[in-house]
């Protein structure tokens, strides 16, 4: 059972084309948020598009958006949802940070293929 925040971020991430979606469940991994959206995109202008898509699509669901860091440097940008926190990676950077694998014991989730 996926939160509707994580649906609408994944489908918020998905509309504005960012690559490689990933769904973490953080719950009894961390204490910092129950999911972790990671994405990526290959331009700075498409790493903005996708923290703004995430940050406006959470607002008009009547969710709080806690903190939004890196918009300005667009390499790597965290959107605090609360509940979900969406990590949204330059290419290069999520190569290099590799969330994936530094949280490898954080079970993956299916999102939005059903749609």
């Amino acid at each position: 059972m996926t939160s509707s925040l994580v649906e609408i971020a994944y489908k918020a991430a998905d509309d504005k084309r960012a690559e490689d979606i990933v769904v973490l469940n953080m719950q009894g991994v961390s204490l910092l948020a129950d999911y972790f959206l990671i994405c990526h995109a290959n331009s700075d202008r498409q790493v903005q598009a996708i923290a703004k898509e995430l940050e406006e699509q959470a607002f008009k669901a009547g969710f709080n958006v806690k903190r939004l860091e890196g918009f300005d440097e667009a390499r790597w940008i965290l959107v605090d949802m609360g509940d979900v926190v969406a990590h949204v990676f330059h290419k290069d950077e999520r190569a290099y940070y590799n969330l994936e694998r530094l949280w490898g014991d954080a079970p993956m989730i299916q999102v939005g293929q059903d749609a």
